[in-house]
């Protein structure tokens, strides 16, 4: 059996994974450290997924801290300025802050980009390899390393590669998450599906925009421009997914689409084959003292949010900011007492970015797919006031593109809303009637209010229901 050994051993040429190896070797060899890094990945080939092609503000600031903005470049990416957002056929503009953008592409062109870095920096080995177990002391129960068998003809024979520190960031469906963690182990919780498609040479209601469409009785529809004449389009479906999903898109998603989208979409329909990715929540869970020591999660493998604001790349490339910087500081990497005390302040260090943008995913996700009374009481409150613009909007879209990390400024936001909504509850026509195949419109009347005061409480609840928890969580791990 071969072996070698290393300072850092990485498990996952991904997102994180990639940017890891890059901005250790840069950093490392600047200060005059080099460092030896191996870089496992099961397969280099181009990856071709429908989640990960939107990359927000902040994330773009993190590339260009790691070094990485080049990325971005020559893959066909199109600039994003904002949100566009549609309820009942009407639209409501969310731009980002003036001089900021984000970036929209295939998945796979950029991965590749970061993979290419990553070989070409120094003292760092990309291998093919599909790793199959961690090696664990027998005496101390401490990781020191990995199996793995290299993706070559005639390859059977597994080999060890040992390294001081094991970063695992093999993805959502990471194989060793719970070895790693332990007892300290949480579980996804999946809250639907993604189903993906590719339109061609489609319009968007606002150019280099994405696009949240919210469709009564489903999920919300996700929408931008990821090359020169490729849209995609991300389809929430909820569990017991439809057997018949086809169909579904069909009849029950696309008609409420804009006009300019529904023959695209019926041809991708038509045309495509359907594929789709599970919509999980995992709160990070503090590494360190609990868990296995020479080995730690990065990524996906640690920490996942709903794809729906598209924030998970903008939180591993900040992830990776704080890691390189920490890593480097440190003397011993085979050293868990430093490692132990790093991954803590690594923890609270990540957090005012990781918590907004993962509270932010799943709350938003919860009042876009609102499936009750309540909740449709939210939507119509934060579309409404999103249409007030100013400050309902620029803070907001702050938190959501990773340029602000501010927990309690999403929070003031978030109850600002449900206010709000209350206040829409009292004063906003809505409908009550048809009259000659046209509805008819009529404000609450003063005798209606105790009714509403008790749907208002109701209403309240829910909100304090949908993002106390969260926040609970993210504080508490």
């Amino acid at each position: 059996m071969w072996s070698a050994s290393y300072d850092i051993l990485i498990v996952g040429a991904g997102i994180a994974g990639s940017a890891l190896a890059h901005a250790l070797s840069a950093a490392a060899t600047a200060r005059g450290r080099p460092l030896k890094i191996c870089l496992l990945e099961r397969s280099l080939a181009e990856p071709d997924r429908i989640v990960g092609e939107l990359l927000q503000p902040g994330g773009i600031m993190a590339l260009k801290k790691l070094g990485l903005e080049s990325c971005v470049e020559g893959i066909d990416a199109i600039p994003t300025y904002g949100y566009c957002v549609m309820l009942d056929g009407k639209p409501v503009h969310i731009p980002y802050p003036e001089g900021y953008e984000g970036r929209a592409f295939h998945h796979g062109r950029f991965i590749q980009a970061l993979r290419a870095k990553a070989k070409e920096a120094a003292c760092v080995e990309v291998i093919e390899a599909t790793v199959s177990e961690l090696i664990e002391c027998p005496l101390s129960g401490r990781i020191l390393g990995v199996r793995a068998t290299r993706k070559e003809e005639g390859a059977v024979e597994k080999e060890a590669f040992f390294a001081d520190l094991t970063v695992v960031a093999d993805g959502c469906f990471s194989n060793f998450r719970n070895q790693v963690m332990g007892k300290a182990a949480l579980t996804p919780e999946t809250k639907g599906h993604f189903v993906g498609l590719i339109l061609e040479d489609a319009t968007l209601p606002i150019p280099k925009h994405g696009t949240v469409s919210l469709v009564e009785g489903h999920g919300p529809v996700l929408l931008y421009q990821i090359g020169t004449h490729d849209t995609r389009i991300l389809v929430d479906v909820k569990n017991p997914v439809p057997s018949d999903l086809k169909g579904h898109i069909l009849t029950n998603i696309i008609p409420h689409l804009p006009a300019s989208l529904h023959l695209p979409a019926q041809k991708a329909v038509e045309k495509d084959r359907l594929r789709r990715m599970p919509n999980s929540f995992l709160p990070p869970s503090e590494q360190g003292k609990r868990t296995k020591e020479g080995v730690i999660l990065l990524g996906d493998s640690w920490n996942m949010r709903h794809p729906l604001t598209g924030g998970g790349m903008t939180v591993a490339f900040n992830d990776v900011v704080l890691l390189r910087d920490m890593l480097l500081d440190v003397k011993d990497l085979a050293d868990w007492t430093q490692i132990s005390h790093l991954l803590h302040k690594w923890h609270w260090a990540r957090k005012p970015l990781a918590s907004t943008v993962n509270i932010l995913s799943v709350a938003l996700y919860d009042l876009f797919s609102a499936q009750d009374p309540y909740l449709e009481v939210l939507r119509t409150g934060c579309f409404k006031y999103f249409e007030l613009g100013g400050n309902c909007v620029r803070e907001p879209v702050s938190l959501l593109a990773g340029i602000e990390q501010a927990p309690f400024m999403l929070f003031r936001h978030f109850f600002t809303v449900a206010l709000y909504a209350l206040w829409i509850l009292f004063t906003s026509p809505r409908q009550v009637g048809v009259a000659n195949g046209k509805p008819v419109y009529a404000r609450p009347r003063p005798d209606e209010y105790p009714f509403l005061a008790v749907k208002s409480l109701r209403v309240f609840w829910t909100a304090v229901v949908v993002f106390m928890p969260l926040l609970w969580q993210e504080l508490r791990y």
